[in-house]
Protein backbone atom coordinates (compact mmCIF):
# COMPACT_ATOMS: atom_id res chain seq x y z
CA UNK A 1 0.00 0.00 0.00
CA UNK A 2 1.44 3.38 -0.95
CA UNK A 3 1.67 6.04 1.79
CA UNK A 4 -1.07 8.65 1.85
CA UNK A 5 0.03 12.28 2.02
CA UNK A 6 -2.01 14.35 4.43
CA UNK A 7 -2.79 17.81 3.07
CA UNK A 8 -3.61 20.71 5.35
CA UNK A 9 -4.92 24.21 4.60
CA UNK A 10 -2.42 26.93 3.77
CA UNK A 11 -1.06 28.69 6.83
CA UNK A 12 -2.77 31.94 7.79
CA UNK A 13 0.12 34.42 8.05
CA UNK A 14 -1.79 36.71 10.40
CA UNK A 15 -2.48 33.93 12.89
CA UNK A 16 0.81 32.10 12.46
CA UNK A 17 2.94 35.21 13.04
CA UNK A 18 4.90 33.51 15.82
CA UNK A 19 5.73 30.45 13.72
CA UNK A 20 9.30 31.02 12.55
CA UNK A 21 9.34 27.61 10.91
CA UNK A 22 6.88 28.43 8.14
CA UNK A 23 8.47 27.83 4.75
CA UNK A 24 9.10 31.14 2.97
CA UNK A 25 8.90 31.74 -0.74
CA UNK A 26 10.18 34.54 -2.92
CA UNK A 27 7.26 34.25 -5.31
CA UNK A 28 5.04 37.28 -4.80
CA UNK A 29 3.06 36.95 -8.01
CA UNK A 30 -0.05 35.43 -6.41
CA UNK A 31 -2.95 37.75 -6.98
CA UNK A 32 -4.82 39.15 -3.96
CA UNK A 33 -7.66 36.93 -2.85
CA UNK A 34 -6.21 33.80 -4.45
CA UNK A 35 -5.71 30.96 -1.98
CA UNK A 36 -2.21 29.50 -1.97
CA UNK A 37 -1.82 25.73 -2.50
CA UNK A 38 -2.19 23.60 0.65
CA UNK A 39 0.99 22.50 2.42
CA UNK A 40 1.32 18.91 3.68
CA UNK A 41 2.11 18.56 7.37
CA UNK A 42 4.99 16.22 6.55
CA UNK A 43 6.59 18.84 4.29
CA UNK A 44 6.37 21.48 7.03
CA UNK A 45 8.12 19.17 9.47
CA UNK A 46 10.92 18.21 7.08
CA UNK A 47 11.53 21.78 5.91
CA UNK A 48 11.56 23.26 9.41
CA UNK A 49 14.89 22.86 11.10
CA UNK A 50 13.95 25.06 14.11
CA UNK A 51 12.16 23.13 16.85
CA UNK A 52 9.32 25.63 16.77
CA UNK A 53 8.32 24.68 13.23
CA UNK A 54 8.39 20.96 13.97
CA UNK A 55 6.34 21.50 17.11
CA UNK A 56 3.69 23.29 15.06
CA UNK A 57 3.57 20.28 12.73
CA UNK A 58 3.18 17.92 15.69
CA UNK A 59 0.41 20.11 17.13
CA UNK A 60 -1.34 20.29 13.76
CA UNK A 61 -1.31 16.51 13.50
CA UNK A 62 -2.93 16.25 16.93
CA UNK A 63 -5.53 18.76 15.78
CA UNK A 64 -6.40 16.78 12.65
CA UNK A 65 -5.99 13.17 13.73
CA UNK A 66 -6.10 13.22 17.52
CA UNK A 67 -6.29 11.42 19.77
CA UNK A 68 -3.24 9.59 18.43
CA UNK A 69 -0.25 7.77 19.87
CA UNK A 70 3.31 9.08 19.79
CA UNK A 71 4.21 6.24 17.43
CA UNK A 72 1.52 7.32 14.97
CA UNK A 73 2.77 10.92 15.09
CA UNK A 74 6.35 9.78 14.47
CA UNK A 75 5.32 7.64 11.51
CA UNK A 76 3.20 10.37 9.91
CA UNK A 77 5.91 13.03 10.22
CA UNK A 78 8.83 10.70 9.53
CA UNK A 79 10.51 11.64 12.82
CA UNK A 80 12.17 9.54 15.48
CA UNK A 81 10.14 8.45 18.48
CA UNK A 82 12.45 10.34 20.82
CA UNK A 83 12.07 13.59 18.87
CA UNK A 84 8.28 13.31 18.80
CA UNK A 85 8.08 12.57 22.53
CA UNK A 86 10.22 15.63 23.24
CA UNK A 87 7.77 17.86 21.36
CA UNK A 88 4.77 16.14 22.92
CA UNK A 89 6.22 16.62 26.41
CA UNK A 90 6.73 20.33 25.64
CA UNK A 91 3.10 20.66 24.50
CA UNK A 92 1.96 18.91 27.69
CA UNK A 93 4.12 21.20 29.84
CA UNK A 94 2.65 24.28 28.13
CA UNK A 95 -0.89 23.02 28.65
CA UNK A 96 -1.47 22.78 24.89
CA UNK A 97 -1.94 19.00 24.87
CA UNK A 98 -3.31 16.34 27.16
CA UNK A 99 -3.38 12.55 27.22
CA UNK A 100 -5.79 9.71 27.75
CA UNK A 101 -5.39 5.97 27.82
CA UNK A 102 -6.09 4.03 24.67
CA UNK A 103 -9.05 1.63 24.93
CA UNK A 104 -7.89 -1.80 26.07
CA UNK A 105 -8.47 -4.80 23.84
CA UNK A 106 -8.53 -8.39 24.90
CA UNK A 107 -5.90 -9.27 22.28
CA UNK A 108 -3.46 -6.69 23.62
CA UNK A 109 -0.23 -8.08 25.05
CA UNK A 110 1.40 -7.20 28.31
CA UNK A 111 2.69 -3.72 29.11
CA UNK A 112 1.29 -0.31 29.81
CA UNK A 113 -1.68 0.82 27.72
CA UNK A 114 -0.69 3.22 24.95
CA UNK A 115 -1.16 6.91 25.66
CA UNK A 116 -3.23 8.94 23.24
CA UNK A 117 -2.40 12.61 22.70
CA UNK A 118 -4.84 15.37 21.78
CA UNK A 119 -4.89 19.16 21.87
CA UNK A 120 -6.47 21.18 24.64
CA UNK A 121 -8.44 24.36 23.99
CA UNK A 122 -5.23 26.32 24.65
CA UNK A 123 -3.51 24.28 21.95
CA UNK A 124 -6.29 24.91 19.47
CA UNK A 125 -5.84 28.67 19.90
CA UNK A 126 -2.46 28.27 18.15
CA UNK A 127 -4.39 27.70 14.92
CA UNK A 128 -6.69 30.68 15.33
CA UNK A 129 -10.41 31.25 15.57
CA UNK A 130 -12.90 33.10 13.42
CA UNK A 131 -14.11 35.33 16.24
CA UNK A 132 -12.72 38.54 14.70
CA UNK A 133 -14.38 37.87 11.36
CA UNK A 134 -17.65 37.04 13.10
CA UNK A 135 -17.50 40.27 15.12
CA UNK A 136 -16.81 42.36 12.01
CA UNK A 137 -19.70 40.70 10.18
CA UNK A 138 -22.03 41.35 13.12
CA UNK A 139 -21.07 45.04 13.34
CA UNK A 140 -21.48 45.46 9.59
CA UNK A 141 -24.98 44.07 9.88
CA UNK A 142 -25.69 46.34 12.86
CA UNK A 143 -24.48 49.36 10.86
CA UNK A 144 -26.64 48.41 7.86
CA UNK A 145 -29.79 47.80 9.88
CA UNK A 146 -29.44 50.28 12.74
CA UNK A 147 -27.16 52.94 11.30
CA UNK A 148 -24.03 54.58 12.77
CA UNK A 149 -25.78 55.44 16.04
CA UNK A 150 -26.41 51.76 16.71
CA UNK A 151 -22.70 51.00 16.31
CA UNK A 152 -21.74 53.86 18.61
CA UNK A 153 -24.26 52.73 21.23
CA UNK A 154 -22.88 49.20 21.11
CA UNK A 155 -19.28 50.46 21.35
CA UNK A 156 -20.12 52.64 24.35
CA UNK A 157 -21.87 49.79 26.14
CA UNK A 158 -18.94 47.44 25.50
CA UNK A 159 -16.40 49.98 26.77
CA UNK A 160 -18.43 50.58 29.92
CA UNK A 161 -18.83 46.87 30.65
CA UNK A 162 -15.08 46.43 30.24
CA UNK A 163 -14.38 48.47 33.39
CA UNK A 164 -17.67 48.39 35.28
CA UNK A 165 -16.40 46.09 38.03
CA UNK A 166 -13.41 48.38 38.63
CA UNK A 167 -15.23 51.74 38.76
CA UNK A 168 -15.42 52.07 42.53
CA UNK A 169 -11.79 51.04 42.97
CA UNK A 170 -10.61 53.61 40.41
CA UNK A 171 -12.83 56.38 41.81
CA UNK A 172 -11.44 55.77 45.29
CA UNK A 173 -7.99 56.92 44.20
CA UNK A 174 -7.28 60.45 45.29
CA UNK A 175 -5.57 61.88 42.20
CA UNK A 176 -5.38 61.42 38.45
CA UNK A 177 -1.99 59.68 38.57
CA UNK A 178 -3.25 57.02 40.96
CA UNK A 179 -6.49 56.60 39.03
CA UNK A 180 -4.53 56.10 35.80
CA UNK A 181 -2.42 53.43 37.49
CA UNK A 182 -5.54 51.67 38.78
CA UNK A 183 -7.14 51.86 35.33
CA UNK A 184 -4.02 50.31 33.79
CA UNK A 185 -4.24 47.43 36.28
CA UNK A 186 -7.91 46.95 35.41
CA UNK A 187 -7.16 46.86 31.69
CA UNK A 188 -4.32 44.39 32.22
CA UNK A 189 -6.73 42.10 34.03
CA UNK A 190 -8.85 42.18 30.85
CA UNK A 191 -5.93 41.18 28.63
CA UNK A 192 -4.74 44.61 27.43
CA UNK A 193 -1.21 44.48 28.94
CA UNK A 194 -1.55 48.09 30.09
CA UNK A 195 0.80 50.33 32.05
CA UNK A 196 0.80 53.96 33.17
CA UNK A 197 3.90 56.17 33.31
CA UNK A 198 4.77 59.83 33.68
CA UNK A 199 5.44 61.58 30.36
CA UNK A 200 6.05 65.33 30.28
CA UNK A 201 3.10 67.22 31.68
CA UNK A 202 0.92 64.19 32.22
CA UNK A 203 0.53 60.45 32.43
CA UNK A 204 0.60 58.13 29.45
CA UNK A 205 -1.69 55.12 29.58
CA UNK A 206 -0.23 52.50 27.21
CA UNK A 207 -2.07 49.36 26.16
CA UNK A 208 0.45 47.01 24.57
CA UNK A 209 -2.18 44.55 23.38
CA UNK A 210 -5.66 44.97 21.96
CA UNK A 211 -7.84 41.84 21.71
CA UNK A 212 -10.18 43.62 19.28
CA UNK A 213 -7.63 45.45 17.11
CA UNK A 214 -8.75 43.69 13.92
CA UNK A 215 -12.35 44.75 14.52
CA UNK A 216 -11.43 48.28 15.62
CA UNK A 217 -9.47 48.79 12.39
CA UNK A 218 -12.81 48.82 10.55
CA UNK A 219 -14.92 50.24 13.38
CA UNK A 220 -12.95 53.03 15.13
CA UNK A 221 -16.07 53.70 17.20
CA UNK A 222 -14.69 51.04 19.57
CA UNK A 223 -11.58 53.14 20.22
CA UNK A 224 -13.57 56.37 20.50
CA UNK A 225 -15.98 54.89 23.05
CA UNK A 226 -13.07 53.47 25.04
CA UNK A 227 -11.42 56.91 25.17
CA UNK A 228 -14.64 58.52 26.38
CA UNK A 229 -14.98 55.99 29.19
CA UNK A 230 -11.34 56.56 30.20
CA UNK A 231 -12.02 60.29 30.53
CA UNK A 232 -15.06 59.67 32.72
CA UNK A 233 -13.20 57.24 34.96
CA UNK A 234 -10.19 59.52 35.37
CA UNK A 235 -12.28 62.67 35.75
CA UNK A 236 -10.25 64.67 33.24
CA UNK A 237 -9.93 65.42 29.55
CA UNK A 238 -7.77 62.80 27.76
CA UNK A 239 -6.30 62.48 24.27
CA UNK A 240 -5.73 59.29 22.33
CA UNK A 241 -2.33 59.59 20.62
CA UNK A 242 -1.95 56.21 18.94
CA UNK A 243 -3.81 52.93 18.44
CA UNK A 244 -2.82 49.40 17.51
CA UNK A 245 -5.80 49.34 15.15
CA UNK A 246 -4.12 52.09 13.09
CA UNK A 247 -0.83 50.24 12.95
CA UNK A 248 0.97 51.70 15.98
CA UNK A 249 2.94 49.60 18.45
CA UNK A 250 0.57 50.39 21.33
CA UNK A 251 -2.63 52.22 22.14
CA UNK A 252 -1.43 55.38 23.89
CA UNK A 253 -3.68 57.80 25.77
CA UNK A 254 -2.33 61.07 27.16
CA UNK A 255 -3.76 62.03 30.53
CA UNK A 256 -2.84 65.65 31.38
CA UNK A 257 -2.15 66.60 34.98
CA UNK A 258 -3.30 69.80 36.65
CA UNK A 259 -6.49 70.00 34.56
CA UNK A 260 -9.79 70.95 36.26
CA UNK A 261 -12.29 68.20 36.89
CA UNK A 262 -14.10 67.30 33.68
CA UNK A 263 -17.56 68.74 33.14
CA UNK A 264 -20.27 67.27 30.90
CA UNK A 265 -19.51 69.96 28.30
CA UNK A 266 -15.89 68.81 27.92
CA UNK A 267 -15.25 66.16 25.31
CA UNK A 268 -12.45 63.75 24.65
CA UNK A 269 -10.27 63.97 21.58
CA UNK A 270 -8.96 61.08 19.57
CA UNK A 271 -6.15 60.63 17.13
CA UNK A 272 -6.73 62.64 13.91
CA UNK A 273 -7.74 60.45 11.00
CA UNK A 274 -5.10 61.85 8.68
CA UNK A 275 -2.09 61.67 10.96
CA UNK A 276 1.06 59.84 9.98
CA UNK A 277 1.83 56.49 11.54
CA UNK A 278 4.83 56.41 13.84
Amino acid sequence: MSPVTRWVPALDVRREIRNTGVVKTSDTSIAPGVTTPPVPVEAVARASSPDGGTRVAVARLLLERGPVTAAEVAAALELSGAAVRRHLDALLADGEATTRQAPTRSQRGRGRPARLYLLTEAGRVRFGHGYDDLAVAALRYLAETGGPDAVRTFARRRASELVDRYRSRIAARGNVTDRAGELAAALSAQGYAAASRRAGSGEQLCQHHCPVAHVAAEFPELCEAETTVFAELLGTHVQRLATIARGDAACTTHVPLGMPEMTPEMSTTTIPKGRQRV
